[in-house]
């Protein structure tokens, strides 16, 4: 019976996996994305990647802008930007940030229906080399009296 359920899961696991047989390369020259050497890549700084909003009532929402400059030599493109949960919203550049520019990346939490501790993780996916660094909302949220 092990066998079994070890054989569905795997074949479920295997469908589920959308192989277009592509390469990365051919991928990213379908979407008009170029190769650059390492040294010539995007590379975002940064201002400050941990905003703590401190104390708050449930209820409340909190928006901050995370503000980044592209460092590197080439275009910066960010294709997408999640949070941890759907209180968290990110917003974030749609065109190409060139060398030298800054951007922002608009974050909204909403604090209603959460209690104490919080650490909502932003996650960036770009083509910055290093990849672009996690951002965090962090803080208490307090009962509404």
């Amino acid at each position: 019976m092990k066998k079994v359920i070890t054989g569905v899961f795997i074949a479920v696991s295997l469908m589920a996996c959308k192989n277009t047989g592509k390469t990365v390369a051919e991928s990213s020259k379908e979407q008009g994305i170029t190769e650059v050497s390492l040294e010539d890549a995007p590379k975002v700084t940064v201002e400050k990647a941990i905003y703590d909003f401190g104390t708050i009532k449930t209820g409340e929402k909190i928006h901050y802008d995370f503000k980044f400059k592209n460092t590197g030599k080439t275009p910066l493109i960010i294709s997408s930007a999640s949070a941890t949960c759907g209180c968290t919203v990110p917003e974030y550049p749609k065109d190409p940030v060139k060398p030298g520019e800054e951007a922002i990346i608009k974050v909204i939490f909403d604090s209603h229906g959460k209690m104490g501790k919080q650490d909502k993780v932003v996650t960036i996916i770009s083509n910055a080399q290093p990849a672009f660094e996690a951002l965090h909302l962090v803080g208490e949220v307090t009962e509404n009296k």
